[in-house]
């Protein structure tokens, strides 16, 4: 049994990127095309933002109320304490390309993938991995860069690029960083097609599903779909675990659709 709960909405295009810091109990996420990145307190309902300069991403989690965020004009450290934002260093990406989808390996390295803006563009996009001052590429000609996630061994690091409406699984080298394709190991074949993702305990893949209207969950180890979460919003984005095993799901705007001042919204999940 699962129960939906609106818990922020607003007319901004694109909802993307949550991530729960469980130490410090707080809840990150973005607007990207108004460059904005969210903190949000779930236990005093508090809701702070920063406006950046550029499309925001994907944050990365620093210490209390501090993170990294990834904007295409670079990746800013932004503490929500004081309000304030620094430039920490920019990777080498095409001037017609943004930031998607990020993860953080267990060695510290930062992990984005590219995409076309302010146009996709058929395979213009890459992830890279940067790491002390360095990046490299690990995946190449991607088109929209998606969802990431690893195993809780570190061994395998799931991927989407959703055009594809594919799940790629790819072996991890967490001493080196470096990856190597294995196989397509789920198959999207309805209208939803594969976004963000997060993984539970037990191995099992949550996929945000664009044009679905759910959430999804899969076995990665047989391709089969297990269960779904339908939402009133047709442009699901994204979607993590908090401390509790429940979801926080991003959402974006439908020009179709009048939910929630036909904007994008942040849900709350009850799952357990």
């Amino acid at each position: 049994m699962t129960k939906n709960l609106i818990y922020f909405s607003q007319s901004a295009e694109l909802f993307e990127g949550p991530i729960f810091d469980s130490k410090h109990q707080l809840l990150y996420f973005v607007s990207i095309l108004d460059g904005l990145v969210y903190c949000y307190n779930p236990n005093t309902k508090e809701i702070l933002s920063i406006k950046l300069d550029s499309p925001t991403s994907n944050v990365y989690v620093v210490s209390n109320k501090v993170v990294l965020v990834a904007s295409k004009d670079g990746f800013y450290e932004i503490d929500f304490n004081n309000l304030k934002s620094s430039f920490k260093f920019q990777i080498n990406i095409a001037d017609n390309v943004r930031y998607n989808d990020g993860i953080e390996d267990a060695a510290g390295r930062y992990i984005i993938g590219t995409m076309g803006y302010p146009e996709v563009i058929n395979g213009i996009g890459n992830v890279y991995s940067y790491h002390k001052g360095k990046s490299k590429t690990i995946i190449e000609n991607t088109t929209i860069s998606n969802g990431l996630a690893f195993t809780e061994d570190n061994k395998t690091l799931y991927f989407i690029d959703t055009p594809t409406k594919q799940v790629a699984k790819y072996n991890y080298y967490i001493e080196t960083g470096n990856v190597a394709f294995v196989d397509y190991v789920i198959q999207f074949n309805g209208d939803g097609s594969p976004d963000g993702m997060c993984i539970d305990k037990n191995g099992m893949l949550w996929i945000a599903e664009w044009g679905g209207a759910c959430v999804s969950q899969w076995n990665p180890l047989t391709g089969k779909k297990i269960n779904e979460i339908t939402l009133p919003y047709t442009n699901v984005t994204s979607c993590c675990f908090d401390d509790k095993l429940n979801l926080y799901i991003t959402t974006a705007k439908n020009d179709e659709e009048s939910n929630y001042n036909n904007g994008s919204g942040l849900f709350y999940v009850e799952i357990n």
